[in-house]
């Protein structure tokens, strides 16, 4: 038996939902990626700590999966075992007046609404990130000013070998577009955050007044996996490369978006080689004509 047959059959006897030989273009938000050898959504603590532990005990590598927004697949799939947090990490409650608990697979989309029905305000520039919670933490997602290390209070987590565990605020280790969490192997599980009251016409205006610039700068109506790169000090990666003539750039099925030249986006059944390819093209092209060493915020599995 292959080792992360172990793992699977352990999930199915858990009652998670698990596929075999899983198309990853089907969990990412390129729509690109070859099979995964097994795709698990687990749905409760218990579970993931059961089967964190067996592939610990059966050297079995695993990644967890968020939404898959901010990730390129490659053409021959991952190896192991891809898991998904959903039932009780998709979960949201409000602790207090202003104390939000969220589970780690919940959408931000469902977080900003949640906010938006409390009346609690800080959570505005997440509205359109497609993200979940977990990821957006992981990675401190932010846009329009904001960024989730302005509202998280502290973070639970499963350790690798399926003990839980917490980190506060002040030692999460926030930075741009990174946290302790892409350092320290731990598996986010639930965030507290902390906003404040607010008037809800005023929260839902911004909201909208957000998802409205969203929708008339980016390229929403391909796939995509939002911005490919980190904004580079004292400039914008999207200015420097259509300042580089790169916007419009296809190769293969993938192209520089004529919308928006920080976005790749899938045109026409491209492959991850061929974002990869394109994306060392715009990297060699503007660090040779402007200096600038663009550095992928795009995570390449």
């Amino acid at each position: 038996m292959d080792r992360t047959d172990i793992i699977y059959n352990l999930a199915k006897i858990l009652g998670c939902d698990a596929r075999k030989d899983e198309p990853m273009s089907k969990h990412t938000t390129f729509k690109i990626g070859g099979n995964a050898d097994s795709y698990i959504k687990v749905n409760t603590l218990s579970k993931l700590s059961a089967i964190l532990k067996e592939c610990k005990d059966s050297e079995v590598d695993y990644m967890l999966l968020g939404n898959g927004s901010n990730v390129l697949v490659s053409d021959e799939g991952i190896r192991g075992v891809v898991l998904r947090l959903d039932g009780e990490f998709r979960r949201i409650t409000l602790i207090d007046d202003t104390t939000i608990f969220c589970g780690a697979g919940a959408s931000l989309a469902y977080l900003c609404k949640f906010a938006l029905k409390c009346g609690l305000t800080g959570l505005e520039f997440a509205w359109g990130i497609p993200g979940t919670v977990g990821g957006a933490v992981f990675m401190n997602a932010g846009a329009y000013d904001g960024e989730m290390k302005n509202v998280v209070y502290s973070v639970a987590h499963m350790t690798p070998d399926g003990k839980i565990g917490r980190i506060e605020k002040d030692d999460l280790q926030f930075g741009y577009r990174t946290s302790v969490y892409r350092k320290n192997g731990m598996i986010i599980t639930g965030v507290t955050l902390k906003l404040k009251k607010g008037n809800t016409e005023e929260i839902r205006n911004k909201m909208d007044d957000y998802l409205e610039r969203r929708n008339s700068k980016q390229p929403l109506e391909y796939p995509s996996a939002g911005s490919v790169f980190k904004r580079p000090e004292g400039n914008y990666a999207g200015a420097l490369i259509e300042q580089c003539g790169l916007k419009g750039r296809l190769h293969g099925g993938a192209q520089v978006s004529e919308k928006h030249a920080g976005f790749i986006i899938n045109k026409s059944n491209a492959t991850a080689k061929d974002i990869r390819e394109l994306i060392g093209e715009i990297k060699n092209t503007v660090l040779d004509k402007t200096g600038y060493n663009l550095e992928c915020e795009l995570i390449i599995l």
